[in-house]
């Protein structure tokens, strides 16, 4: 089974899980981090011989904290303005509770961003739209769909490179088995990869880097 080659140049989308993302930007440096171009950081990462498709960047919109909605609203806004897209699921409320002591209180757990996700490494992948998946990402859920393109590639013949990008100060054996090479992201990266102060949108909009991320 052969790698697959577009005029020997190979194609590559990139797949971010935001929530798994900011969890190793936090570790890494608390905020300081986390006015990342994504686009950017993607072209750090390519390897010799490739080309960056596509970056989409999943995640959903914070809810009843309005400060963080409005440093959440500038920074995707600064990713579209670099030329990423953004994929939202949403928040759901959910209660939980102390079986001990009977306290119970409520929690917020992400829906649908990790399902599409999924669905846009299949989909591209059976659409031969992709040569090299890289996903960001250290949590084990993905390990099914990753093995979905296996199937796909085994039906066709032809063989998608799986590219695990850990997050800072995160990683998944399982994941590391099952793609084809896995590495973390270097801070040193991380710190190249940040937007200016001030980003320029298309349509002469200014998104201001949060000053809570100083």
């Amino acid at each position: 089974m052969g790698d697959k080659l577009n005029s020997e140049t190979a194609r590559v989308r990139v797949y971010v899980d935001s929530f798994n993302l900011d969890c190793g930007l936090r570790h890494l440096s608390g905020c300081r981090d986390l006015w990342l171009d994504l686009v950017t950081m993607a072209r750090e990462l390519l390897g010799p011989g490739q080309r960056l498709e596509r970056v989409t960047y999943f995640t959903a919109l914070v809810r009843a904290d309005p400060p963080a909605v409005e440093r959440q609203r500038a920074y995707l806004a600064a990713l579209k303005a670099h030329g990423a897209d953004v994929v939202l699921g949403r928040f759901q409320k959910q209660s939980k509770g102390c079986r001990e002591c009977g306290a119970t209180w409520l929690s917020y757990a992400v829906k649908e961003a990790h399902v599409a996700l999924a669905s846009a490494m299949i989909i591209d992948v059976a659409l031969d739209e992709v040569d090299v998946v890289m996903l960001v990402s250290a949590d084990s859920d993905f390990c099914a769909p990753v093995e979905r393109i296996r199937k796909i590639d085994g039906l066709r013949g032809t063989k998608t490179r799986v590219v695990t990008v850990f997050p800072p100060g995160k990683s998944a054996e399982d994941l590391r088995k099952c793609s084809d090479a896995c590495f973390p992201i270097d801070a040193a990266v991380v710190r190249r990869s940040q937007f200016p102060d001030v980003v320029h949108g298309r349509d002469g909009a200014v998104y201001h880097r949060p000053p809570h991320w100083n």
